[in-house]
């Protein structure tokens, strides 16, 4: 009977194990309702209100027509003026650039022969209100007074769909400006020819942050042009074609079909006949029809991670999170496969999907962790993506910009995602190609790590921003030795494994820093934790000794060590929180934004910060400090977020955050806990679900209990990968006492 007894519980727990393993996911709901992308158009957050389809190539959104640092996305929601709607934006950036083939409708006459030198001068201008706008995944929309027309815009993968509709029957004009007068680069030739009267083309071929920016482009009206000029050089072109460096067109239709316009506006980076085929990705002109597929493009991606509360507000700020982190990296292979790589020759992707706008040194701490869960199938391109970059150019992508190496930041970040990837199992690319593209990028002689492999360290005096490469070099090294080491190549493994640790030669164990050390081996003096100095003459990138000291997260327990133990070490971060948020310097960075003391969410070297907590064995300050990130931090306004998006990652952070998990290491295939925001939250993988739910939730609430993962308690602070791929139940207990926290 005992023996019975035995084998009916062990077929119990079997069963409840299989249950938990296959949680039927949530029902579908609408959840494009709950994205803003207004949200981040404001503030530092350089985010676009415009159409696009999850990692699309084609971006329609409005142009403001200033290029203050604000404005890098093209747009900012303070402006009152549009100058025209461009095809490509970046999401989120420092540093502006793409905002191509301007195109601007207007019922008006204009001068197109004008010249045009500031935003004053743009004759087809017009104010705009934000309560004419409207934008939603997939589209947008506003009036424009002045010009007498409603634009609607909406997506495909590769062509962009946009409606005009003009106040009154009657001439319909449209300018399409290569060389607008007010954008970050530089236009360098520019061209365009009528094929027939209802077909454009062109190419736009610029030099700004992309060096090499060249794209193609066709345009397809819904009706045929009755009259058009072409402008070069303030001069008008007798031509159904021009070649130029600011070329302009201004195309006239009868409107005798109605007072609707539609066009249809695809793009190539390798040649015209890929601009030309793209055109046939959309073969309607129902405009209502292509956007529905674009929601529902955008509901299927959203549709990943359902969560489940009262709080409709939270609700926004996740959703529009989740939403901004699928708009980068874009497609950037065209409807023929080819490509302009960054040798500037054209190419043929083979198998996988080219992808382009790499901000490495921001996404691969959460936003590229977060792709293999919910986007398993684009990591295999991503890679592969970062791997043609190597083979054209020799090492791995460092900031890649449409075709171009951009060599912004530090690090060589995309070997932690490569390396995440091998780890996590993604199939589909070259393994031991992908190894010899690490190691390469990590032996190179540039930006450093020349310095690094001769001193041991990067010294001061050499080397600019010393200590923010160095230690974010020692975490690419870590990630290049634990590869070596599932492939068998021990003394590669040896040789990583010990820069890994190069870092404790920067700790000064009498200020608790880490510090600029010069070639003789004194630190650089004087010294403040506070200072800032940005670009030229510093230590740390885009920061100050506060916000990058804690940069180990490849070896915490060490960093722990050389800080004289867990109470030290939590006494030192609590440090960090508690400070006055002064940043003492003349040239500080404005990119030190969203303070809480000295630690700063608006820029990405503080973002694993506040989870560090648990390693010292006091996770009841990670949930508190989280929660109070997510809260101070993030909100459903214009403003809502402290910092750059950075194409995802700053929104990659509160996803996860607010699911209640982050990873410190994002190679190492760890999570740590924190503390959720949601009652119930499914992730959908496919064939399995991971639930989380939080019992108890609230603000008060921010407290862990206890956490069971399948029914079994967790004693750890911790979750993996493959435990949240396999599917399964994880269980909050919350608590408003922290006294009761685990």
């Amino acid at each position: 009977m005992k023996n019975i007894s035995k084998i009916y519980f062990t077929l119990c727990i079997a069963f409840i194990a299989s249950c938990t393993n296959t949680v039927p996911p949530a029902e579908k709901a609408n959840l494009t309702q709950f994205v803003d992308p207004f949200i981040g158009t404001g503030g530092h957050g350089h985010t676009f209100p415009g159409a696009s389809l999850p990692f699309g190539m084609v971006q329609p959104s409005p142009n403001n027509g200033t290029n203050g640092w604000d404005w890098c996305s093209g747009y900012h929601y303070s402006d009152s003026i549009i100058v025209g709607f461009s095809q490509t934006h970046l999401s989120g950036t420092g540093i502006g650039d793409l905002a191509d083939i301007l195109i601007m409708p207007l019922a008006r006459e204009v001068d197109l022969a004008k010249p045009m030198q500031n935003r004053e001068d743009i004759t087809y201008r017009s104010a705009y209100n934000h309560d004419t706008e409207k934008a939603v995944p997939g589209f947008y929309s506003v009036y424009l007074p002045d010009n007498e027309v409603k634009v609607s815009l909406t997506a495909g993968l590769r062509c962009a769909m946009h409606k005009y509709e003009f106040d009154n029957d009657g001439k319909q004009r449209v300018v399409l400006d290569l060389a607008h007068a007010i954008n970050w680069d530089k236009p360098m030739q520019t061209e365009m020819q009528v094929l027939d009267d209802s077909t454009i083309t062109g190419l736009r071929y610029s030099k700004g942050w992309a060096t090499d920016q060249r794209l193609h482009f066709a345009i397809r009206f819904s009706e045929p042009l009755s009259t058009f000029q072409l402008v070069d050089k303030d001069s008008l072109v007798n031509s159904s074609s021009v070649v130029g460096s600011t070329s302009k067109a201004l195309f006239e239709f009868s409107g005798s079909s109605g007072n609707t316009l539609k066009l249809k506006v695809a793009l190539s980076s390798a040649n015209r006949q890929g601009a030309l085929s793209a055109l046939e990705e959309i073969q309607t002109w129902n405009f209502d029809a292509v956007k529905k597929r674009a929601s529902s493009a955008w509901e299927d991606q959203l549709s990943k991670i359902v969560v489940e509360s009262s709080d409709e507000k939270l609700k926004r700020i996740f959703y529009t999170a989740l939403y901004h982190t699928q708009l980068a990296p874009m497609t950037y292979s065209d409807a023929n496969g080819n490509y302009k790589g960054v040798d500037g020759a054209i190419h043929q992707s083979d198998g996988y999907t080219k992808h382009t706008i790499f901000s490495l040194w921001d996404t691969f701490r959460a936003a590229h962790p977060l792709y293999t869960i919910i986007n398993e199938p684009q990591v295999g391109d991503f890679v592969n993506s970062m791997l043609a970059h190597y083979d054209e150019s020799g090492l791995l992508p460092v900031w890649e910009l449409a075709g171009n190496e951009t060599n912004t930041m530090t690090g060589y970040h995309a070997v932690p995602v490569i390396v995440d990837a091998i780890f996590k199992g993604i199939e589909g690319f070259d393994v031991e190609k992908a190894y010899q593209a690490i190691k390469t990028s990590g032996m190179q002689d540039i930006r450093g790590v020349n310095f690094l492999k001769e001193y041991g360290y990067i010294p001061a005096d050499l080397e600019n921003e010393s200590v923010t490469k160095n230690l974010e070099y020692a975490f690419d090294d870590w990630c290049i030795a634990q590869t070596a080491k599932k492939l068998g190549k021990q003394e590669d493994y040896k040789y990583f494994s010990e820069r890994a640790m190069s870092y404790k030669k920067l700790y000064d164990p009498e200020t608790k820093f880490m510090r600029g050390k010069l070639s003789d081996g004194s630190w650089k003096t004087p010294f403040d934790p506070k200072y800032s100095a940005h670009r030229v003459g510093a230590e740390y990138t885009e920061g100050n000794a506060w916000q990058h000291s804690w940069f180990v997260p490849h070896d915490v327990p060490g960093l722990i060590e050389l800080m004289g133990g867990n109470d030290a070490f939590a006494t030192h971060l609590d440090s960090l929180f508690n400070q006055d948020s002064n940043i003492t310097g003349d040239n500080v960075s404005a990119d030190i934004s969203g303070l809480i003391g000295q630690y700063a969410h608006g820029n990405e070297p503080s973002h694993h910060i506040a989870y560090l907590y648990n390693y010292a064995g006091k996770p009841w300050k990670t949930q508190e400090m989280t929660r109070k990130i997510m809260k101070t931090m993030y909100n459903d306004q214009p403003d809502g977020l402290s910092g750059n998006e950075d194409c995802g990652q700053m929104s990659a952070w509160y996803v996860f955050s607010a699911l209640g998990f982050y990873p410190v290491n994002p190679a190492n295939g760890i999570y740590q806990l924190g503390s959720p925001l949601f009652d119930r939250a499914t992730i959908n993988m496919g064939k399995v679900s991971f639930v989380i739910e939080a019992n108890n939730v609230s603000e008060e609430n921010k407290y862990v209990k206890s956490v069971s993962l399948n029914g079994k308690v967790l004693n750890e602070n911790q979750i993996t990968h493959q435990q949240l791929m396999d599917g399964g139940l994880l269980v909050f207990e919350m608590t408003n006492n922290q006294a009761e926290s685990r």
